[in-house]
């Protein structure tokens, strides 16, 4: 399982952009699954097959758009990106003012993450959706719980908490399906 918060540091090594490719895009909610194909057409085979990848980078984007820049057309979402065999790294700015919420976010998730590994099903179920102050009904915290666990080279928000760096490393060998399954263990 991945870490237990979201750390915010500005020297972290997923933060550099040495050797990575740029992108930016308009904060057009409409086109997030182009842009999104736009980046993952530049992975390799090896890696192209997982569709988690291509889900994690559309939300990554879908939260700068929505949330970071308010669905502004006017603002950039800003991507550093380097897609290997063996890893997926990505950096992602918006021009929003930054996820105030991230302590709460990280307490909130403490707490699902104690109840899940008790398997506390009864109180669970008060940490299943997390509403910030900027929250409408079709937010509930999930992408971030899902980074948490997707991202295993790390996660990690700048000081203003308007950019994100993240990495993912695959197994060197190519993976089946049935491969990746077995690797998942239950709670």
């Amino acid at each position: 399982m991945g870490g237990l918060e979201i750390k915010i540091d500005n020297f972290s090594p997923l933060f550099d952009k040495s050797n990575m490719e740029y992108k930016e895009f308009s904060s057009d909610f409409s086109q997030i699954r182009l842009y999104t194909m736009w980046l993952v057409r530049s992975a390799p085979s090896e890696i192209r097959e997982f569709n988690l990848l291509e889900q994690q980078i559309s939300e990554i984007i879908k939260n700068a758009i929505k949330h970071g820049n308010k669905n502004n057309i006017d603002k950039k979402v800003k991507i550093w990106y380097s897609l290997t065999a063996e890893t997926a790294h990505l950096i992602v700015e918006d021009e929003g003012e930054g996820f105030k919420d991230l302590e709460k976010w990280n307490a909130f998730n403490r707490k699902r993450l104690q109840y899940i590994g008790e398997q506390n099903f009864d109180d669970l179920g008060k940490y299943v959706s997390f509403r910030g102050a900027d929250s409408d009904n079709y937010d509930g915290g999930n992408a971030l719980f899902a980074a948490l666990e997707y991202w295993n080279g790390g996660f990690v928000f700048n000081e203003k908490r308007n950019a994100v760096g993240m990495k993912k490393f695959f197994n060197s060998k190519s993976s089946s399906t049935e491969e990746v399954l077995s690797d998942i263990k239950p709670w």
